[in-house]
């Protein structure tokens, strides 16, 4: 009896963890539907306001939901506003990888990074893929979230570092550019890049304002010695 009931405990264990399975996969995806509909409220507002000074009611307002569903999902509204930051740089990540993949030389490459970089760093007109919603300028919110978590936002801003120091290591390494220590100087791209808008808002007349372009040029420079 002991051998033949053992299948049927198996074939029996086996089903209920399909069954199991299939209910939590259903349940995810539920979830993953609400949490994007809270994601979508929340840039729509950033949209409207022009910053990210927006209630959480606003948000669940918005997004049709309960109060109560959004803090099934989110802590409070720095989790949110970390998890705009994080969304942001995914699409951003995945812009600078078609940008970059657009060029064949280390050199083409390493400046249609920085270009494009540098415009998600300014607030522009350009669509975001994700909706019809504009871009967040990503320099300028995680400016702001470093002040309250700054090991956070490294670890969210970590893939473009990464992309930044492999084309830098490229050209490098194909004689394009010079450097003796590529970490150290992709900070230092990275970081004139990502933060020259500060400046720029301080500038009254826009024709003085610094571009992408000038940006890359001054890089370009620097690396040439």
């Amino acid at each position: 009896m002991a051998r033949t009931d053992a299948p049927e405990d198996e074939n029996d264990s086996a089903w209920r963890q399909r069954a199991v399975s299939r209910s939590l996969n259903a349940a995810r995806a539920r979830a993953e539907k609400r949490v994007e509909r809270f994601l979508d409220a929340a840039f729509a507002l950033v949209d409207d306001k022009g910053n990210t000074e927006f209630t959480i009611q606003e948000v669940v307002d918005r997004s049709k939901q309960s109060l109560r569903g959004f803090y099934q999902y989110f802590g409070g509204k720095d989790e949110l506003l970390f998890a705009l930051l994080e969304e942001t740089i995914r699409e951003s990540v995945e812009d600078l990888k078609a940008a970059i993949e657009s060029e064949s030389g280390p050199l083409e490459r390493l400046r249609a990074f920085t270009i494009r970089l540098h415009e998600w760093c300014e607030p522009v007109e350009t669509p975001r893929k994700r909706k019809a919603y504009s871009r967040l300028p990503i320099s300028e919110f995680s400016l702001q979230l470093a002040v309250k978590d700054p090991e956070r936002v490294s670890a969210v801003m970590a893939p473009i570092a990464r992309i930044l120091l492999e084309l830098l290591d490229a050209a490098v390494a194909g004689g394009a550019v010079k450097a003796t220590d590529t970490r150290r100087t992709a900070v230092l791209i990275q970081q004139t890049v990502m933060y020259g808008w500060l400046m720029n808002r301080l500038v009254q007349n826009p024709r003085m304002r610094v571009t992408a372009e000038e940006t890359w040029e001054f890089c370009l420079h620097g690396l040439r010695g």
